[in-house]
């Protein structure tokens, strides 16, 4: 199949408003930001969507055969590193109720439905010799077929952040080779049991996020970073580590995209993919230290996996700054790597302003970018009552003006966007976050950013959240 490259946007569930002191230039978006926005704006084909991943939704972490993941293992052993103490052993359920999330995609008129496999509940044990749950296949199988039969197409993800306990604990997991043929043997299975329905897949959820949260903060599973850090962590160095992840998530995902392309693409006729994640940086200033401390920001978030992907090779800003600490790309990878994708999925958050920062004598992905960043989230507040928490106007205009700015992109500039998932389907587990606006034992409900798209029908396509 022909390569053609194309994004798939993902918006956060919680819009961000960034404030800052003399900021350059306004929004470089010109659309009108009062208008209406309908499917009819956007072109035929042009694929509404939203998206989940099995920790955050499915719960029944322990049910019908499923194995410990290192998510289970983390929120099980580190509760301090959740905000609220809470985990997704349950998070809301979908694993029991995943026809009424399918209901809910198909009432809100969505085309598509992006959910990811979890590792552990298909392969308990981590490989196919420690066995294959048939009852977690069977959930899929369930899920996918529901799915399909409301008219709804699955997008499915192979890897969002979480991996079996099991390999973690064998070998360090992506902080060994050795996972990525477990990964491989991993997708092959998926390709072999569900491949016949599916016709997009992603490899791997955001490696930017899985290595620096994971490995560089220490503020996902597994919790590392170097102890010089002050932050609690379980273990690690983050001047190394983070980048050997980041490597071996692209060897591993390049792998999955070959097999793929020369096992199974022409009989089921599906394309594979990746999603990065970025914020868009903008100098603080324009002096001249300022605009390249933007330019490092990208290639240490954006960069730092598409120029692989690309050109087959990490930006220059990065083999300068980290020298040998940056892992080499053999000549047999570096053609495995280099365009091994049929489509890039861009999770976008918002922009942010970078500015230059020396370097300390401490070595970190932290620190080597040599810049900082500034900026004012406005956070979720989650002690509302449900009566409040329904009122989600900021989330409404967020996702309003981006699908506005969306398709000015592609009308005025001719990008190649072919579709737009909205994060999330339901307010769910957010990792470090906690469990968010999760309403157990409520039922699920509409946010006012629902029934405002249920005002212009099908037609209409704003924020889609219920509880």
């Amino acid at each position: 199949m022909e390569t053609q490259t194309y994004i798939v946007c993902v918006l956060l569930l919680v819009a961000h408003s960034l404030t800052v002191a003399n900021p350059i230039e306004k929004s470089k978006c010109e659309c009108d930001h009062t208008k209406l926005i309908n499917r009819g704006a956007f072109p035929g084909g042009f694929i509404f969507g939203a998206a989940s991943s099995a920790y955050q939704y499915e719960g029944a972490f322990s049910e019908n055969g499923k194995g410990m993941g290192m998510w289970d293992n983390f929120t099980h052993m580190y509760q301090d590193k959740i905000v609220d103490h809470s985990n997704g052993d349950t998070a809301i359920d979908s694993y029991h109720l995943y026809k009424e999330d399918v209901k809910i995609a198909r009432d809100l008129g969505l085309d598509a439905y992006r959910i990811s496999i979890s590792w552990s509940r298909i392969l308990p044990g981590g490989t196919i010799k420690e066995g294959v749950n048939q009852e977690g296949i069977d959930y899929y199988n369930n899920l996918i077929n529901e799915l399909l039969a409301n008219g709804v197409e699955p997008f499915v993800t192979i890897l969002h952040f979480d991996i079996p306990q099991a390999l973690q604990e064998a070998y360090g997991g992506f902080l060994s080779a050795q996972i990525v043929a477990d990964f491989l043997d991993f997708a092959n299975l998926l390709f072999q049991q569900f491949g016949d329905r599916i016709k997009y897949w992603i490899t791997i959820n955001e490696p930017w996020t899985f290595s620096v949260y994971g490995y560089a903060y220490g503020l996902f599973a597994p919790g590392r970073c170097s102890n010089w850090q002050g932050l609690n962590c379980t273990g690690g160095n983050s001047a190394t580590e983070p980048y050997v992840v980041a490597h071996n998530q692209l060897l591993a995902h390049s792998a999955a995209v070959n097999l793929y392309r020369n096992k199974y693409q022409a009989l089921q006729k599906g394309m594979i993919g990746i999603a990065l994640i970025s914020y868009w940086f903008e100098p603080l200033d324009n002096t001249n230290e300022n605009h390249k401390a933007k330019d490092r920001a990208l290639d240490f978030m954006l960069g730092w996996f598409m120029e692989p992907l690309t050109l087959g090779k990490y930006p220059e800003n990065m083999r300068v700054r980290v020298g040998d600490r940056l892992p080499e790309f053999t000549k047999e990878e570096i053609n495995m790597v280099k365009g091994s994708f049929d489509f890039i999925g861009f999770n976008y958050y918002g922009a942010i302003y970078a500015y230059n920062k020396p370097n300390s004598s401490s070595f970190s992905y932290t620190t080597d970018s040599e810049i900082d960043i500034t900026g004012i989230d406005e956070a979720a507040n989650d002690t509302l009552d449900i009566s409040k928490a329904i009122k989600d106007e900021i989330r409404k205009d967020y996702i309003h003006d981006h699908l506005c700015c969306l398709h000015e992109a592609f009308e005025k500039y001719g990008v190649n966007v072919k579709g737009y998932f909205v994060w999330s389907l339901m307010d769910n587990f957010e990792w470090g976050a906690g469990s968010v606006n999760i309403n157990h034992g409520g039922g699920r409900g509409g946010k006012n950013s629902v029934s405002s798209a249920g005002k212009n029908g099908h037609d209409h396509c704003e924020g889609n959240h219920p509880l």
